[in-house]
């Protein structure tokens, strides 16, 4: 039986042709992101518990070979050996994730709490992304996920919800930034002002293409 390379796999062999291709090289695959950023009873961060859904072409791609008893229907349990190589393997990546709270950077602990979902043609990897230590966020909390080389694109959900708060402090209130569709009249979006200047940018090509999470509290 055909076994499809696992997620991780994919992403190095995108690496490896991105050496071969314009820095401007179109993404060649694309998630949608929802998150819940979690506190503890002390009102600290203690991590953030992503989804990430592979669009329809990559998720038959990244899944061929996996429905083992051939009933036409993926289970937790045929995505488990995939959700576990990927997690372990994006290790190095950082998850694609960037968390700062009050201007300083966060480090992340390795993902728990693994779970593979596929409906309607989507793959859907769910996880919990802890801290290694939870951290005090009284001014701000930004969340960035992307990928620097900008050959996965990842994109924060539609809607108002697609970043949740879990147990956080009363009063604190999550708003998403998403970059502007590419116009070739259009100006560049300014990404550095407000939050943005005391939270810092990243110079990599992605992050011209990056969705931002910023959680302000009273």
């Amino acid at each position: 039986m055909h076994m499809s390379l696992p997620i991780a796999v994919a992403f190095a062999l995108a690496a490896f042709l991105a050496s071969a291709l314009p820095a401007a090289a179109h993404p060649h695959v694309w998630i949608n992101v929802s998150s819940e950023i979690v506190y503890d009873a002390d009102g600290k961060v203690t991590g953030v518990r992503h989804s990430w859904s592979f669009d329809k072409g990559y998720s038959a791609y990244a899944t061929q070979g996996l429905d083992k008893n051939g009933d036409g229907k993926l289970t937790p349990d045929e995505l488990a050996e995939l959700v576990k190589i990927n997690l372990e393997s994006l290790i190095d990546s950082a998850y694609f994730t960037v968390l700062k709270a009050n201007g300083a950077k966060l480090e992340l602990a390795p993902a728990v709490d693994g779970r593979g979902e596929f409906n309607d043609g989507v793959l859907t990897l769910h996880f919990f992304l802890p801290l290694k230590a939870a951290a005090k966020a009284d001014k701000a909390l930004m969340m960035e996920v992307s990928d620097p080389t900008y050959f996965v694109a990842f994109t924060i959900a539609d809607g108002d919800d697609a970043v949740k708060l879990a147990n956080a402090p009363k009063g604190c209130v999550a708003k998403v930034t998403r970059p502007a569709a590419p116009s070739a009249t259009a100006p560049q979006q300014n990404l550095s002002e407000g939050f943005f200047n005391s939270l810092g940018a990243s110079s990599s090509f992605g992050s011209a293409f990056s969705n931002k999470a910023i959680v302000a509290c009273p």
